[in-house]
């Protein structure tokens, strides 16, 4: 079958990087101090409660790895066996990835015709300033308005940005959901993790955490849980040195322990905890965890319904089938999503400009599995369009799913 590649494209995970301001311009001045960049030799770091992080080693963005750099390595394809510190091409960050304007300009040559758009520093926040819950408040609310202000939440009906929100501190949570709805966000961002409020960690899908998303679903807007700074971290360091936590040169052992341990931790607790039958119509879906996770998890939710079916009020495989969308890795299976959740819950996501993403969302075609049009059309758009609501481009009409 030849492969259908004129699909509109909605790609679920494109990025921007932030200006070194985003976290700090409009935050409180008593918070000033605990946000700082320092410099660590030639390079710029970022130092949050006075500890610095390499999470993301360079937090300016002023350079940056090339899009799609470290494809080879993603593609399984990196027989010279190069770290991504060696793959990576160093280029200016170019304004495309810093302003909506050059970013719609971008999507043109790309044949894109929509995005989500996610912060990139936002992925340190809550893991660096966890000790801190009025912090993590403080940072988000200034990351979001510095994203108002710069990029909008909607730009020309094409980019949708994805303000942040943290779930750890109920009533400010609630507080951040009715401000980026008013600005007009049409999706939000949340870490997969349990979070630290004043009353110590736990899961944010227990019910104490209900007036939230009781919110969300009256608000009708979609969560979309991206990777993030893994909250393992910790745990890994038990098992060897902290130095190995480089994102660029990673171990193999910490590379393989991480796995995606997070995303499904966070699936199953919105599942088991019982939100997402509490709250039938919220909108949730996974991007950049991958879909590998997902098999594993359906055989412990049939195993675990079988011994203790008094523990669900439905059946875990109906609820993430009826409430979850996942967008599998580039370089890897439409297929792991289609035959556990279905033809409807798949999305496609490019990661650009990020360097493991691709160089071009398009390029995604020469890793497709073969799809024929009518799916084509829903995994490279259409899917995406349903979860944010959008109207289907499919001249066909909307898409009927494929029971699983």
């Amino acid at each position: 079958m030849t492969q259908f590649t004129d699909a509109p494209i909605f790609d679920a995970d494109q990025h921007m990087y932030e200006t070194p301001d985003a976290l700090t311009r409009y935050l409180p001045e008593k918070y000033r101090r605990a946000v700082q960049f320092v410099q660590v030799g030639n390079a710029a770091r970022i130092a949050i409660l006075g500890r610095i992080t390499e999470y993301i080693p360079n937090p300016t963005f002023d350079r940056v790895a090339a899009p799609g750099s470290w494809e080879k390595f993603f593609a399984g394809q990196n027989a010279e066996g190069k770290s991504l510190r060696e793959l990576s091409i160093g280029i200016d960050a170019e304004p495309s990835f810093r302003e909506p304007g050059p970013r719609i300009a971008e999507l043109d040559r790309q044949g894109v015709d929509e995005a989500l758009i996610y912060p990139t520093l936002a992925n340190l926040v809550e893991h660096s300033a966890a000790e801190d819950p009025e912090l993590v408040v403080a940072v988000i609310h200034a990351l979001n308005r510095w994203m108002l202000d710069t990029w909008g939440y909607t730009h020309q009906d094409r980019l949708f940005m994805t303000p942040v929100i943290s779930a750890a501190m109920v009533d400010d949570a609630r507080r951040e959901l009715a401000y980026v709805v008013e600005n007009g966000a049409k999706v939000v961002l949340m870490k997969p993790a349990p979070v630290k409020g004043l009353r110590g960690w736990r899961s944010p899908a227990l019910p104490e955490f209900d007036p939230f998303w009781s919110d969300v679903e009256q608000a009708g807007i979609p969560v979309v849980f991206h990777a993030s700074q893994p909250p393992l971290d910790g745990y890994i360091n038990q098992w060897e040195p902290p130095e190995t936590n480089n994102h660029l040169e990673m171990s193999a052992f910490r590379w393989i322990a991480l796995g995606h341990r997070e995303i499904a931790d966070m699936m199953t607790s919105l599942i088991c905890h019982g939100t997402l039958t509490r709250f039938p119509k919220l909108r949730v879906a996974s991007v950049e965890n991958g879909s590998a996770w997902i098999q594993p998890l359906f055989d412990d939710f049939e195993a675990t319904y079988a011994k203790m079916p008094q523990a669900f009020d439905e059946h875990p495989h109906e609820v993430f089938r009826r409430n979850i969308w996942v967008s599998p890795f580039w370089e890897g299976k439409v297929a792991d999503v289609v035959h556990t959740v279905g033809w409807d819950k798949v999305l496609f996501g490019s990661d650009f400009p990020h360097p493991e993403g691709l160089t071009e969302p398009r390029g995604f075609y020469k890793y497709a599995e073969g799809m024929d049009e009518r799916r084509t059309r829903d995994f490279m758009g259409d899917n995406a369009r349903r979860l944010l609501g959008l109207p289907v481009r499919n001249p066909a009409g909307d898409s009927v799913p494929v029971p699983a």
